[in-house]
């Protein structure tokens, strides 16, 4: 199979129909074998009907419902595991993004080597509430990330090599941050081309601000793990080691003083510093101890109730 379309998408009933039937034309004319599946993330609305009635018309649907809402890091990690194309292609289902990309996407990964393809929506036509929090989002993220030639990290229209999806794991909020996990997966051929954002033509925006600061919460907790994951003695032991020496240290020196006969009533602000720096470091180098035994890696934070499927 040439092509695998992953779509999440939460109460988006009204753009499923055009959204479908325009990938059906693009792939058709350009001869492509392929699949669509769609993750209902726990809709409220009646996407799973629409999806139910377009397979009748549409046998390359394949389709996912989620029991509850999950976030669409979920529900691109399921589209993942059950894609079985050997390029993946994924996208929003609000019809801002256009499936005339596909076949230049395609192209990229299977003609022109890359692992993973990113597009970047050059000129938007979202709210400036969502557009200026997005571009400071993104420059922060090229210089943590070390990937200085994206600039639209969490656009929802990429293509990926099979290989890449199949090797790592998306949780969380971790969506935005795939191009980072698949450089640290060892697919660092990462490209980027500027795609058509088209204007919402149905229902409405799921961004918040909440978004904003959780990508920045999850850009640490990304970064962190991967650095620290294996070895977190690397960084609570060398932190509680620095904390404990200055605070021995500090404490020493007033214990010397008592000794040789000093005074230490005009000291109790040192002798305060001294003992919180060197508990804290004794704290810290313990729960590295402790981090160290005990896996972070649950077998269960990527495992959904999935309420019906479509094959």
């Amino acid at each position: 199979m040439d092509i695998s379309v992953v779509i999440p998408l939460y109460n988006e009933e009204e753009s499923l129909p055009e959204l479908v039937s325009w990938i059906a034309r693009v792939m058709k004319e350009h001869g492509f074998s392929y699949e669509i599946i769609m993750i209902d993330d726990g809709s409220r609305d009646g996407s799973w009907e629409v999806i139910k009635a377009l397979k009748q018309s549409y046998p390359a649907i394949k389709a996912i419902r989620f029991q509850r809402n999950y976030g669409k890091s979920a529900a691109l990690n399921e589209g993942f595991m059950a894609a079985e194309g050997k390029v993946v292609i994924t996208m929003d289902a609000d019809m801002q993004d256009s499936p005339d990309e596909i076949p230049h996407l395609y192209r990229m990964i299977k003609e022109e080597g890359y692992d993973l393809v990113s597009g970047y929506k050059k000129k938007r036509f979202d709210p400036i509430s969502k557009t200026i929090p997005s571009k400071f989002y993104n420059w922060v993220t090229r210089k943590v990330s070390g990937i200085p030639n994206l600039h639209d990290f969490n656009c929802g229209l990429k293509a990926y090599r099979k290989e890449v999806i199949k090797n790592i794991e998306v949780y969380g909020e971790m969506h935005r941050f795939i191009p980072l996990m698949a450089k640290w997966a060892g697919f660092d051929k990462i490209g980027e081309k500027v795609v058509q954002h088209r204007p919402r033509k149905y229902g409405v925006t799921k961004f918040g601000l909440n978004r904003f600061v959780n990508g920045f919460l999850d850009l640490i907790t990304i970064v962190f793990t991967h650095r620290y994951l294996k070895q977190p003695m690397h960084f609570f032991g060398t932190w509680g080691v620095l904390f404990v020496l200055v605070g021995g240290g500090v404490l020493a020196y007033l214990a010397s003083i008592k000794l040789l006969g000093g005074m230490l009533g005009n000291r109790v602000p040192a002798l305060v510093f001294g003992t919180v720096t060197f508990l804290l470091g004794f704290l810290l180098f313990s729960t590295g101890l402790l981090a160290e035994l005990i896996s972070r890696n649950s077998p269960f934070k990527n495992e959904y109730r999935i309420k019906e499927k479509i094959e």
